[in-house]
Parts: structure tokens; sequence; C-alpha cells
């Protein structure tokens, strides 16, 4: 096996361990009575505490005009591997077709590939941020 081959696994094997996490940080939304290990954090806030950044970028517009953002990036780790979320926002910067990405050291960015019940999951978990300024 190569090294390209064993870093892509790395990567993807982070990616299944992700989204796992989000799956049940997701389902914990639905528990009122949910906190975290040290009692102080609703699901909502452990869920917005996750990531290591949030970031939105703006497409293309004259100078001296402003742009709602219309995309965003959930970096949930970096490194070898790192993991992602990326997607789009909708004209009230609520997140839409969001994608989980992964890579290790020397591989491009690698879209995960999603069951339904995982994609609806990312959804939600994305639907926990604010993305407007």
């Amino acid at each position: 096996m190569n090294t390209v081959k064993k870093e892509e696994d790395r990567g993807k094997r982070q990616a299944m361990a992700q989204i796992a996490s989000i799956i049940e940080r997701v389902n914990n939304l639905d528990n009122s009575d949910y906190a975290d290990e040290n009692g102080e954090f609703s699901a909502q806030e452990t869920i917005q505490n996750d990531p290591l950044s949030v970031e939105v970028r703006q497409g293309w517009h004259s100078v001296g005009s402003t742009c709602p953002p219309e995309e965003f990036c959930i970096l949930l780790c970096w490194g070898g591997p790192a993991c992602r979320i990326i997607g789009e926002l909708d004209e009230h910067a609520q997140p839409e077709k969001p994608r989980l990405e992964y890579q290790d050291w020397g591989t491009e960015w690698t879209e995960y590939s999603l069951t339904d019940e995982e994609e609806e999951a990312l959804l939600t978990y994305c639907q926990q941020f604010y993305f407007e300024e």
C-alpha cells in the first residue's frame, strides 16, 4: 500500500469519526435534560463549542458595495488528518447543501460520501451556527 492510500484511509477514518460524533451531538438536541460531561453546556452550546473555526466568504461584488456571505466552512480538526464541513448559505444566511470533506498530509480535500441520515444530521449540526456578522 502506498503512502497516499494510507493517508487517504486515515483521512476517511477521521471523517467517519467526525460524522459519528455529529450524529450523537444532534441526537442530544432533542434531550432537554442533556448537559455535557461537566454539567455546564447544553447540547446546542456543545455543538457551537465543537469546531476549531467557523468562517464565511462572499462572492465577487463591486468595490464599495457589501454582499452577504454565500458560503461557509466549519473546521472540525486540522493537521494530519483534517476534516471540515463546507456549504452554501441561502439569502437568510442559513446553511444548505453541507458537505463533509477530509484530507491528510499531501492529499487534496476529498468529499466524504454520506447516507441520507448523515446528511440530515450534518445539516442540523450546521443550523446551530450563526453565519452573519
